[in-house]
């Protein structure tokens, strides 16, 4: 079941999940992915949370005794969500130790509220690595304009970081800039570069799912030949990125002082249309010191039936980038596609914090000790 999964280990991909609950961490699931399907790493997001702690299972307790203290909903949330990956944390701590800290790491999202506050942003990534309290902890900050100073200012800090909602070459760029500062600044402040490690999350199905439509909607048989291949196009010219980034010589210099480079991860890699192979993102997107992090399905799928063949970036970057322009040339703008699937990140991620909080507060005010 597994070959294809270690072929992909072999090639140079971290494969870590995406998803997390407390069942899973309770029954020895996650534990066996790790032992079992090379896992070596978790990613959660709002969404994630909201699937878990609506399903209930796990949390009575946790909850009662929350409610018992009269917290509010959003630190009930902060502390049902930071035992998760704390939990997650210690089953990965094996895996951290043996990458020397590369991989065995678990993700936690800033409240996806503050995505358009820098200050607020840095303070919650504070205050969430204080919480966790593990070493194998990455926080998750979204690549928006005010996520960017934010940042450098947490790198800068020593804190490990997932950037996350990259979806534009532009943007990405942006973002490794934004790292290289951040490790600049805990240079000056004499902090252990060796220490700090981070991965940009450049999302990869959602761009399809968006330029199919619009090539759907032109209808011709040009545009239909264009279907399915925008994705990988884009995420093939971030790797492209990443490679001129990270031979640069200002990364020479981070490099000496024994910085880590911040690894491609690729997100949103569960494939959409059913048209396509439902191992499309993991097989066509192999090059090494990179990340996929799948949910559970893709993970099954590509231990089943995965096609690992190698490094299956290098040498497209010229077909990529002739497959974007085959786009653009039909009226579909990259730039409003990338903007729009942006600002959709935030909302929908914002949108499944909100029914969060919701369905926690209900939890709550049925859990409280009667008065009297």
């Amino acid at each position: 079941m597994t070959d294809a999964l270690k072929r992909l280990s072999e090639e140079g991909v971290a494969i870590w999940l995406d998803d997390l609950s407390r069942k899973r961490i309770t029954s020895g699931n996650l534990a066996e992915l790790i032992d079992q399907q090379h896992v070596v790493g978790v990613t959660t997001n709002p969404s994630i949370f909201q699937k878990a702690i609506s399903s209930g299972d796990g949390y009575e307790q946790q909850l009662a005794d929350l409610a018992a203290r009269k917290v509010t909903v959003e630190e009930a949330i902060r502390m049902i969500t930071t035992a998760d990956v704390r939990d997650a944390a210690d089953i990965l701590r094996p895996v951290f130790d043996a990458t020397g800290g590369q991989d065995g790491r678990v993700s936690i999202e800033v409240d996806p509220r503050l995505a358009h506050n820098t200050a607020a942003t840095v303070a919650e990534a504070k205050q969430l690595a204080w919480l966790v309290d593990r070493p194998n902890t990455l926080i998750k900050i979204p690549a928006t304009k005010a996520g960017l100073p934010a940042i450098t200012e947490v790198i800068g800090l020593g804190i490990s970081v997932n950037v996350t909602l990259i979806f534009s070459l532009e943007r990405y760029r942006a973002v490794m800039d934004a790292f290289l500062a951040g490790l600049e600044k805990a240079k000056e402040r004499g902090l252990d570069l060796s220490k700090i490690h981070s991965v940009a999350s450049f999302f990869v199905s959602r761009v399809d799912t968006e330029i199919d439509k619009r090539l759907d909607g032109i209808g011709t048989d040009e545009a239909k030949s264009l279907k399915g291949k925008a994705a990988l196009a884009n995420a093939r010219l971030a790797y492209e990125a990443y490679e001129e980034v990270f031979s640069s010589d200002r990364w020479a210099a981070l490099d000496k002082a024994q910085a880590n480079k911040q690894r491609p991860l690729w997100a949103s890699t569960g494939v959409k249309d059913p048209a396509y192979k439902d191992t499309l993102y993991v097989d066509d997107l192999v090059a090494p010191n990179t990340v996929n992090t799948m949910p559970e399905a893709t993970l099954e799928a590509s231990a089943d039936h995965g096609s690992i063949t190698g490094n299956t970036i290098a040498g497209t970057y010229d077909q990529s980038r002739a497959e974007i322009a085959a786009v653009e040339k039909l009226g579909i703008s990259y730039d409003d596609v990338v903007q729009l699937l942006e600002d959709e990140g935030v909302e929908k991620f914002e949108a499944s914090w909100n029914d969060l909080l919701k369905s926690t507060e209900a939890e709550l005010q049925r859990l409280a000790p009667a008065k009297g």
